[in-house]
């Protein structure tokens, strides 16, 4: 008997894990305008709108603008044909900030229609997109940062977190050599991210021989002026109490997850060869963190995780935070990072109170 059959289509598969249109699937003039707008300066000859903007800010944006043509492409409503930008329009963007609003905060929502409005102006530079701007500034007004008073763990307890993991991973008679490698690989990131807080989008991209590099027998971080945040050179030797884990992982567990696979200069690389993605990284850290903490520690708390322990354990040191953040302004890391202060007091003012009562 033949099975029964419906007149309903059948969905297209459900891409749960992936919400960034790759870029060779973009509206061919999305792309043609992509590139032409990061074209670099050439002598004697201007560059591309976003020439000016450094590569992590454009990598930055180009995500976003991946993101919302993702959103039309599974929702049915992308137009391979369109113009460039030709897709930002006000249903469009009111429809994908429904969905913003349903599984993201309130600050993510509008840091993202902000990033799609710049990234849509370098696509074409001459549309008006003051609708958008007029959007961004409603969005404003209602961004309630969600408080991280319940996701804040210091730097100790994030550094043996890593240390554990890759204890257990060395240790283990049942994981199998590549799941050693995987576990090893996502300890050695939690520790090292958490002695050295640079932005994730920095550590995501480390490159072995580029900006990772060894020097009379030590191991460095060594950013660019192009490459950060601050347009400032950020230069840091690989700490001691990680340094061998480093090293390991780069001698038995990194060649194990490059198999056979076309070589790469990445650090971080996945189980089939390739280097990790940011939003792979950024998984895979607050995965990690989360089981072995029980805390969903996102990669940029383990910033603030830095600064409140800066604070903390070395009060006498006002201004290590901001040095350690690479913060011009040290009144930016107090007010966006350091929640020591009120930690200190609350256990100082319950201490009074046990021996009050005692």
């Amino acid at each position: 008997m033949a099975p029964a059959t419906s007149n309903t289509p059948a969905s297209p598969p459900k891409r749960s894990m992936v919400r960034s249109l790759p870029f060779d699937s973009w509206p061919s003039a999305d792309c043609e305008a992509w590139t032409a707008a990061c074209r670099p300066n050439q002598r004697l000859k201007r560059g591309g709108f976003g020439a000016h903007m450094k590569p992590p800010t454009l990598a930055d944006l180009k995500r976003r603008y991946a993101y919302f043509l993702d959103f039309l492409d599974r929702s049915g409503l992308l137009d391979r044909t369109s113009a460039a930008a030709g897709q930002v329009t006000p249903d469009n963007v009111d429809r994908y900030i429904e969905e913003l609003k349903e599984r993201v905060g309130s600050v993510t929502t509008h840091g993202s229609i902000y990033k799609l409005r710049r990234a849509s102006q370098l696509l074409d530079p001459r549309r008006d997109f003051g609708w958008l701007i007029e959007l961004e500034k409603d969005l404003a007004l209602v961004m309630r940062p969600r408080s991280r008073a319940d996701r804040l763990v210091l730097t100790e307890v994030l550094v043996e977190c890593g240390l554990t993991l890759m204890a257990e991973a060395e240790s283990s008679a049942t994981l199998s050599g590549l799941a050693k490698a995987r576990q090893f690989r996502n300890g050695l990131m939690v520790a090292m991210l958490a002695i050295h807080p640079i932005r994730l989008k920095n550590f995501a991209s480390l490159e072995i021989g580029r900006n990772l590099v060894k020097i009379d027998g030590w191991w460095w971080i060594v950013l660019s002026a192009t490459e950060t945040k601050e347009s400032r050179p950020d230069e840091r030797r690989i700490d001691n109490l990680i340094a061998p884990s480093l090293e390991t992982y780069l001698r038995k567990h990194r060649p194990l997850l490059e198999g056979r696979h076309a070589k790469s200069n990445g650090l971080w690389l996945s189980l089939n060869g390739n280097p990790m993605t940011y939003h792979a990284v950024a998984n895979a850290v607050t995965r990690s963190a989360g089981e072995a903490t029980g805390v969903a520690v996102s990669p940029h708390m383990f910033r603030t995780a830095a600064a409140s322990s800066a604070a903390v354990h070395a009060g006498y040191s006002p201004h290590l935070a901001s040095a350690l953040l690479h913060h011009r302004d040290r009144r930016v890391t107090e007010e966006h990072y350091n929640r020591a202060s009120s930690l200190s007091a609350a256990n100082d003012f319950g201490r009074l109170i046990r021996r009050t009562i005692e």
